[in-house]
């Protein structure tokens, strides 16, 4: 029998240099559901991690958690984003924190225009994301702008979620299989985005069942494993490394 592939496991804990997101000791359940088993990571500000694993491994979970959504319960842990303790919030203290949560249903609101989706999210006054520097952002949305959110394609819902949750001047954007269902030139212009704003100085945590387009575009990644971190690194390690990509992705 094969050994298990060598990996760096929680390398980047909470005693290494600050973070501006820690994620510590964090425990989470669906009722009696026992998903997300104790995990600690960091995220520095600016970069883009990529939180990866097979399916049920807890990376949804997690990102709800952090969203602080209330389903699924958070029973222990720390959750701190630029030393506000996020765990001590219901979501929509974390929201005003600065977390903006892109699920995969991405939520559209029916009967809405895409600029009223817009505007229902914006802060006033805004700080970084007007609606003009969105429309900058998503020219298609502009185009688009009068046209009721839910009627878009696929991938213009997904731009609209995107800016919607810019809208409120995020600092950390959790990002829930923003590829699902897309063909791939609108990934292209999804990445293309994520890159835009990273230049920024956008955080981004990014759960994708597409491993390889996710780590091609992220700095570092977290790789879970029956709801506990398993790696802990660079996305280039992960790349490099093929038999840690069988062992936990299946690639």
């Amino acid at each position: 029998m094969n050994a298990k592939p060598e990996f760096n496991k929680n390398a980047n804990h909470a005693e290494t240099a600050p973070a501006f997101l820690s994620v510590w000791d964090m425990h989470s359940y669906y009722g009696e559901s026992y998903i997300v088993q104790g995990i600690s990571f960091n995220v520095h500000e600016g970069e883009i991690l990529a939180l990866l694993g097979r399916n049920g491994a807890g990376k949804t979970t997690t990102l709800r958690s952090i969203a602080r959504m209330g389903d699924p319960q958070v029973m222990k842990g720390e959750i701190w984003l630029d030393h506000q303790p996020l765990h001590k919030m219901e979501s929509y203290q974390a929201s005003a924190a600065g977390l903006g949560l892109v699920p995969e249903d991405r939520c559209i609101i029916p009967g809405l225009t895409v600029e009223e989706n817009l505007q229902l999210a914006q802060i006033a006054p805004p700080i970084g994301w007007s609606i003009d520097r969105l429309y900058d952002l998503f020219p298609r949305l502009k185009e688009r702008r009068k046209q009721e959110g839910v009627t878009l394609s696929g991938g213009e819902q997904q731009m609209l979620a995107i800016a919607r949750a810019l809208a409120r001047d995020v600092k950390v954007l959790l990002l829930d299989e923003p590829y699902e269902g897309l063909a791939p030139v609108i990934v292209d212009e999804i990445e293309k985005t994520l890159r835009l704003i990273k230049e920024q100085g956008m955080t981004t945590i990014l759960v994708e069942q597409n491993a390889v387009r996710a780590l091609q575009l992220a700095d570092r990644a977290i790789i879970l494993d029956t709801g506990s971190v398993v790696f802990d690194g660079t996305a280039k390690e992960v790349l490099d490394n093929a038999e840690l990509r069988a062992e936990y992705l299946a690639i």
